[in-house]
């Protein structure tokens, strides 16, 4: 018994202290660099004689303490032994590096690995052509082929890597990574790996069989909890689909029902074609902070600042930040003029720039909003003229002022240059209606341009109606009000026993509800606006933790009233974080990287676990408050069973949401496990939360007070991963 306990604490030790060594080195590495991490913590010797001790203590206390008489539990802890051998071996034998190709060069018949040292490839490769993809009608790529061919002796074989798409010779495996601006070079990322990754995809498998097999298994901490609702099958439902799943005048413009018409034009904006409401919306946002104007529409404004500039820069309508910044502009209120940023000496941040750089936000964030404006009022951010090239099908896009291309005959470089002046002309005698038929003479040219490749009609109305119908910033206020008088309440019913009013239960589900069908209405906008699932930003996944949550409050609340204030209480947040930054992020075209399946599958996976961990969160901050005024110890106790029965499937998913995410990075770029920042707390965080599931063993766990603190406290590295790599830590996942 004495030697289960050393074997015991040596297993959970090493644990606790590989948790802190890999948070120190995510800051380490922002201060020194990735190679400076990844040499001197990840793949030191120390860290794999850590993870070694971890994972022979593991399987040797197992077997001390006849855990194989538990089948899935015992096959569960055996797969993440198994996975961690997979990356043991890839360290050992794994190769891997970056190799330069050039169409017409001589073959390539070396490798030069990450590590800096080169090992010759059994075969020769060359590049036979490259090609770069777009979004149709923009200039975004959408992919990078590169052709190449491989001699091997007198074999010669010929292949295409993409993005996405691997391939693969002789265990050598190709991944396309980069390419020269000329179109003629491409980079290629080549990984060696013929043992660690089938060993490691076995432990993948091994893992997802033996964790639909725990739920399956008779007499576990889980199934024993679960016993307790045993008369709400609803409940039992919910965690197998889970697991397995200004006071001045206004000044002038043009009337709302024209700003309407000019909306609708097509613009090149953002990397892909939207209406120019979108662009509207962006532009107004970004420079005044709101959705509107002085009860103007973004395209009243847009349509100011364009034909009525003279006007318009005398406005204060710049909102900017930062004292330092309104004393150089030498202003005192929260908004500046165009003309307050020109002084007698010039432009009067200069200075400022000059000596912080970008590291002054507010100083930055005042200059890009003058600069924004600049290439409105020029003209030149009005992409709206596209000209189809007649031999390659593509569109190039052309704004009022640019100079016309030779291939571009006379009479249509001519409507360009000279249309938009005709409807300022109009503008200024008033003539609405001539102004409306040359905005009409204007979309039907750009129809006739890209009649092939423009979104369809009922795209861009989609997106102008999506535009529009945004109440984010006020429904996050009402929820979170909400969500706090409806816990007091909840919480003082839960603590003496009292029965909630049927009018407050209903009137609230109700509530949710619209919500629930609120939210499905945007993603499902924004899914047909964007051709992708809505998972590919923060604004996007915390809209969609929203989502998620309202279901699992609608499975959970009959069963556990004070899930309904939760509920409330996340979907406030959540959205207040999707709101945050004055605007949402633009619907953009997917990186080519993100363009796999597995994103959107890893994304909602991660998503469903972060939902069930806050919920656990919350569910712990009640136990605390209950068990701190020592009212009931049962009360504490339900509530620790009901965070016991969301924690299993919250750690599966976080678990399965990790590895499909590897497989993806193994598909994309050559390697599943890289040691990004977000990677390495994805981990720091499955580790974290997976102690509590061990209180059989840690027998802390097993006292509600401490159980719920942890539970709380634990929540932080949630919030790390999501947001703290994000902002402050970096890497290739800070995108998301």
């Amino acid at each position: 018994m004495r030697f289960n306990n050393i074997l015991k604490y040596l297993y959970f030790g090493c644990v606790c202290l590989i948790i802190p060594v890999m948070a120190v080195a995510t800051v380490l590495e922002k201060i020194y660099g990735t190679e400076f991490a990844r040499e001197h913590i990840y793949t030191s010797m120390t860290m794999v004689i850590l993870w070694g001790v971890v994972s022979l203590s593991a399987v040797w206390y197992m077997l001390r303490v006849k855990l194989y008489r538990k089948i899935a539990t015992f096959s569960l802890h055996l797969s993440l032994a198994v996975i961690l051998i997979g990356a043991l071996t890839t360290h050992l034998s794994g190769k891997q590096g970056r190799i330069h190709l050039r169409i017409g060069d001589e073959p390539i018949k070396e490798l030069v690995s990450t590590d800096g040292n080169s090992f010759h490839f059994p075969f020769e490769i060359s590049l036979k052509n490259f090609n770069l993809e777009y979004y149709p009608g923009t200039f975004s790529p959408s992919d990078f082929i590169s052709e190449i061919l491989i001699k091997d002796g007198d074999k010669e074989i010929s292949g295409s890597v993409s993005m996405n798409k691997i391939f693969s010779y002789r265990n050598y495996r190709f991944y396309q990574s980069g390419y020269e601006g000329d179109g003629q070079g491409s980079f290629l990322s080549v990984s060696f790996d013929p043992y660690g990754i089938a060993v490691t995809y076995t432990g993948y498998i091994w893992l997802l069989l033996s964790i639909i097999l725990f739920f399956f298994q008779k007499k576990t901490i889980f199934r024993n909890v679960l016993k307790q609702f045993k008369s709400k099958p609803g409940l039992a439902i919910l965690f197998f689909l889970l697991g397995s799943l200004s006071s001045f005048a206004t000044p002038s413009t043009i009337p709302k029902e024209v700003a309407e018409e000019f909306g609708r034009l097509y613009i090149y904006y953002n990397g892909r074609i939207t209406p120019l409401n979108t662009f509207a919306n962006d532009f107004v946002k970004k420079v005044y902070g709101k959705g509107s104007y002085q009860g103007l529409s973004s395209e009243q404004v847009v349509a100011g600042w364009f034909f009525f500039y003279d006007e318009w820069k005398t406005v204060p309508f710049i909102k900017i930040k930062g004292t330092e910044t309104k004393k150089e502009l030498g202003i005192d209120s929260e908004y500046a003029r165009l003309i307050d940023f020109i002084g007698p000496e010039g432009f009067k941040l200069d200075k400022l720039i000059k000596e912080s750089g970008s590291e002054s936000k507010e100083v930055f964030a005042a200059n890009e909003k003058f600069n924004l404006i600049s290439t409105l009022v020029t003209g030149s951010a009005l992409q709206i003229y596209p000209f189809k090239d007649r031999e390659t099908g593509s569109l190039k896009w052309f704004a009022v002022k640019d100079k016309p291309i030779e291939e571009m005959p006379f009479d249509q470089w001519l409507f360009i240059r000279s249309s938009m002046d005709l409807v300022a002309e109009k503008i200024t005698l008033k003539d609405w209606k001539g102004v409306s038929e040359l905005l009409e003479k204007i979309e039907k040219y750009q129809i006739k341009e890209g009649i092939d490749i423009l979104p369809s009609q009922n795209k861009i109305k989609t997106e102008i109606y999506y535009n529009r119908f945004n109440y984010d910033k006020p429904l996050a206020m009402i929820f979170l009000t909400l969500g706090i008088v409806l816990f007091l309440i909840f919480l003082s019913r839960f603590i003496y026993g009292r029965t909630i009013s049927n009018v407050i239960v209903y009137s609230s589900l109700i509530i949710l509800g619209l919500l629930f069908l609120y939210l499905s209405l945007r993603l499902g906008i924004r899914w047909f606006i964007s051709g992708h699932l809505p998972l590919s930003n923060g604004f996007e996944t915390m809209q969609f933790m929203a989502w998620v949550t309202i279901i699992a409050v609608f499975f959970i609340f009959p069963y556990f009233r004070l899930s309904l204030p939760f509920g409330y209480l996340i979907c406030g947040f959540t959205l207040l974080v999707a709101m945050m930054g004055e605007s949402s992020p633009k619907i953009t075209n997917l990186m080519p990287v993100l363009q796999s399946p597995l994103l959107s599958i890893h994304v909602m996976v991660i998503m469903l676990a972060y939902t069930l961990l806050f919920l656990i969160m919350m569910n712990g901050l009640t136990g605390l408050s209950i068990g701190l005024s020592d009212r009931s110890i049962e009360k504490t106790v339900f509530l620790q069973n009901i965070s016991h029965l969301m924690l299993y499937p919250a750690v599966f998913l976080l678990v399965i949401g990790i590895f499909i995410g590897a497989v993806w990075a193994n598909v994309s770029w050559g390697r599943y496990w890289g040691w990004d920042p977000k990677e390495v707390w994805a981990l720091i965080t499955f580790l974290i939360y997976a102690l509590p599931l061990h209180f059989v063993s840690l027998s802390w766990f097993r006292k509600p007070i401490f159980f719920h603190s942890y539970m709380v406290f634990a929540f932080i590295s949630v919030v790390i991963t999501y947001f703290g790599v994000n902002f402050f830590l970096g890497g290739m996942h800070s995108y998301a």
